[in-house]
């Protein structure tokens, strides 16, 4: 612990701008506690360049309107990126005052503070994540994109008030989005999706997972406008089939990752173009995707991405795939894991030779032992059932 002394010494033998130098290491804790060490120390810890990164997140129940207004004060033209993750007491009239201050934002995580409704954004703002948010509508989508033009990263997670009149509005004023996501935004339909793919050329990740009314025309949109498309979520998109996925692959040659758990109506012809015109693809979920056969997977298998590429491959509950398919996965050498929950037909026979060419495989199964007989006491029947890592 310094004495008053020590601290006077420290301040005369470093000049000011070096311990601001030393004090924007510290994060939020240390410099509050650094600003009650005295006066001099006060007046550096709480300096606004210390202040041009913070996460409250730790704090969200403590977290008030008042708290973000005086930061907001104290931060100005400083701060660049705040994350009010979780806060709950976060309402409009503390971020039209934050917005006023911090003009000079970039990044914005309001992901969970439910009393936030329609505001405007800060004209430098890239990224923004109002996720849970589920009082904002279309008007206040409206109004942030204007006020945003240089948004690339959008989180829309849960907004569920969405409508298609809302995508519009991003498709005709966010040029520059990279990253959009509309998770269980379950209003929007291929009419706000295909303005948002002819509006948005440059998206590179897109998660749509829980948009049930979703169809082809959406993918072929995608795949005629989205070039450079490397991430896409499909989960629970049950109309999706083949004919929207064909043209997708074909167009889209740097997909990474693909997430097409309970899209129910693809068979092996999607794996197949998959395994032809996406070399790069490493995430492939195809859960519950009870359609597709071993034949999709040797194809896979042996397609581009295969060797060095593919890192991780989902199969739970499809019920048509084999040990066969195992055989055909060995050779993918930077398969790292694989999803094979009541995969009925795989053996622990199968795993253990797929274990022979990849050692080092995580592989996620599910057994169900044979159910033993009554027994003669006729006392009640027991089910065993496991889960296990292998």
């Amino acid at each position: 612990m310094f004495t008053n002394s020590d601290e006077a010494v420290i301040n005369k033998k470093l000049p000011k701008e070096l311990l601001l130098r030393i004090f924007s290491f510290l994060d939020v804790v240390t410099l509050c506690r650094c600003a009650q060490v005295s006066r001099s120390w006060n007046v550096l810890a709480l300096d606004g360049s210390n202040w041009q990164r913070i996460d409250l997140f730790d704090f969200q129940r403590d977290i008030e309107g008042r708290v973000v207004e005086n930061i907001s004060k104290r931060c100005g033209g400083f701060l660049r990126k705040l994350s009010l993750r979780g806060c709950l007491g976060v309402g409009d009239t503390a971020l039209r005052t934050f917005a006023q201050n911090c003009r000079n934002i970039e990044l914005l995580s309001l992901n969970g503070c439910t009393k936030i409704t329609d505001s405007e954004g800060c004209p430098l703002l890239e990224q923004l994540n109002i996720s849970w948010c589920d009082q904002v509508t279309k008007d206040g989508i409206q109004a942030l994109v204007r006020s945003c033009p240089g948004l690339k990263g959008l989180f829309l997670k849960g907004c569920t008030q969405l409508e298609d009149e809302a995508l519009k509005h991003i498709g005709a004023h966010c040029p520059e989005l990279v990253t959009l996501n509309l998770q269980t935004c379950s209003q929007i339909t291929d009419d706000g999706l295909i303005t948002i793919c002819r509006g948005c050329h440059r998206l590179q990740s897109l998660c749509v997972s829980g948009c049930a009314n979703i169809t082809d025309a959406f993918l072929h949109a995608l795949g005629q406008n989205c070039l450079r498309l490397r991430i896409l979520e499909v989960a629970r998109c049950s109309q999706l089939t083949d004919a929207g996925f064909t043209p997708l692959a074909r167009n889209c040659h740097e997909l990474e990752k693909m997430d097409l758990e309970e899209c129910v109506q693809i068979t092996d012809v999607t794996l197949i173009q998959l395994s032809i015109h996406c070399p790069r693809l490493q995430v492939l979920s195809l859960s519950h995707c009870e359609l597709i056969t071993d034949d999709g997977i040797r194809h896979l298998g042996s397609g581009p991405c295969a060797h060095d590429r593919l890192e991780v491959i989902e199969l739970d509950n499809c019920p048509l795939i084999t040990d066969a398919s195992l055989e055909h996965l060995k050779s993918c050498h930077s398969l790292d894991r694989i999803e094979l929950y009541d995969c009925q037909q795989i053996t622990r026979a199968g795993i253990k030779r797929l274990r022979t060419h990849l050692p080092n495989i995580k592989v996620h199964a599910y057994f169900a032992p044979v159910t033993p007989p009554p027994s003669v006491g006729g006392s009640r029947q027991r089910f065993c059932r496991c889960c296990i890592l292998l």
